[in-house]
């Protein structure tokens, strides 16, 4: 292998010139040795390619003597969740999530359900991977790892529901968008404990992934959910990636809701059982989350965007809740992992309790605090590309932070320029106080600076 599959907190490449079947088993056996787990969590998504991936994991790890907790088809923050309920040593889900479907991937996670990076472990995994490191199987089958009976999904989904239990949820309506995905399974079993009634769409897994990419970040994969909404009436809509660790919203009219004004509105709901609770945010977009969170009493923390910072962010400060505009929501009581689920329970309570509909909830933050939505450019040199943007305000005197990438704030206006750490890709956000058209025409300025 040419080109290493191992990214900036994960493992993601192009099948099979960047991530194989030989290669996988060959990162097991890599992990045992550099991370020496003596348990493993192992599950997969619905990809075609994922089973035998999650099977050469398997293998690699049960050859090097470790035993392995096999989840079968689940989302990723469900191997989030069993490594730390199980007290495995490490966890690992074969996804490629969002991304194209000649990709695959894997996650990893810690024990204790504590990120992997660069620096922690994932830089001297891929050095043992790439490194020409040899990696024999142990001499004897005693000395093999156990494969151990498939884990129940029943803890799991009774950590779920304890989220809701002693509210008294109202009878909704929602359309559950799970995109062939894995989202769908967990929906069937929580449907009976909750007062809900579901309208299904593209709802079983399907490795054909017949209606595409489950990514509803695309403006093109709203359509069908938006219908579904009006059509049925419905009181909202929830839509997931492929191993829904990411969930997204539509209110009633079928409007998409853009995930920045859920980080403060899930976040009002966390600090009325804990005021004065940490609230982890990150600086693609921050102003309607900062507003929203002094004004609950709590304390607001800008945090590199990522999972694995947010998880490393979330024990250092002791948060409650952290929330991306991405749609990843970080829990401190779910091991300070990102999870799909959670944050829909957080909204029916939110909808019950105040007795308002989602969008009555949003639309006065959009209103108060527009922005652009995530732009996206693909460029020769991201580097040059955010130079010539910080050149180009330098004399306006804004306040700049170079936490993530590039922001930059001025009176009315800010904006965060970065680089992608997954893709190739140079990714825009711009917000203002109430000026949408400041907003539009800034985005356009700045787009035409990237361009040149």
């Amino acid at each position: 292998m040419t080109t290493s599959a191992f990214k900036a907190y994960d493992i993601r490449g192009r099948i099979p010139a960047e991530l194989n079947a030989p290669l996988v088993y060959r990162i097991a056996q890599a992990a045992a040795s550099v991370l020496a787990p003596k348990t493993v969590v192992v599950g997969h998504d619905m990809r075609q390619d994922s089973p035998a991936f999650a099977q050469a994991l398997s293998e690699g790890f049960l050859d090097s003597g470790v035993t392995v907790l096999p989840l079968g088809l689940c989302g990723t923050e469900e191997v989030y969740f069993n490594t730390d309920h199980h007290g495995a040593d490490l966890g690992m889900m074969v996804t490629a999530s969002h991304n194209p479907e000649d990709y695959n991937g894997i996650k990893l996670i810690l024990k204790h359900a504590e990120a992997i990076t660069r620096e922690n472990g994932l830089a001297e995994l891929e050095a043992a991977v790439y490194g020409g490191a040899e990696f024999s199987p142990v001499a004897s089958f005693a000395e093999r790892g156990r494969l151990r009976t498939r884990l129940e999904k029943g803890p799991y989904i009774d950590r779920l529901l304890s989220q809701v239990r002693g509210v008294r949820l109202k009878p909704m309506k929602v359309v559950c968008h799970a995109g062939n995905g894995c989202a769908g399974t967990i929906i069937d079993l929580l449907e009976d404990a909750l007062p809900v009634e579901w309208i299904k769409i593209d709802h079983d897994p399907d490795p054909a992934l017949p209606n595409g990419i489950p990514n509803p970040l695309l403006p093109e994969k709203r359509a069908k959910a938006r219908a579904a909404v009006i059509e049925n009436g419905a009181d909202l809509g929830i839509a997931w990636d492929g191993d829904f660790d990411r969930c997204f919203f539509y209110d009633h009219r079928g409007n998409f809701v853009e995930g920045y004004y859920l980080v403060g509105l899930i976040a009002q709901t966390m600090l009325r059982s804990e005021p004065g609770g940490t609230i982890l945010y990150d600086p693609r977009l921050t102003w309607n989350t900062e507003d929203l969170v002094r004004a609950a009493g709590g304390r607001p923390v800008m945090c590199k965007t990522g999972h694995a910072y947010f998880k490393q962010a979330m024990r250092r400060e002791n948060a409650i809740y952290g929330g991306e505009m991405s749609a990843h929501h970080y829990f401190r009581e779910f091991s300070c992992c990102d999870t799909g689920m959670l944050p829909w329970l957080m909204i029916l309570v939110e909808l019950s309790q105040t007795g308002r509909s989602l969008a009555d909830l949003v639309e006065e933050r959009i209103a108060a605090f527009p922005c652009s939505g995530e732009i996206n450019f693909r460029v020769a040199d991201t580097s040059a590309a955010i130079a010539r943007v910080a050149d180009a305000f330098a004399a306006d005197g804004p306040e700049v932070i170079h936490l993530d990438g590039l922001s930059m704030a001025f009176e009315e206006w800010r904006f965060n320029l970065r680089g992608s750490n997954t893709e190739p890709l140079l990714r825009l956000n711009v917000e203002s106080h109430g000026n949408p058209e400041l907003v539009s025409a800034m985005t356009r300025r700045i787009g035409s600076l990237i361009s040149e």
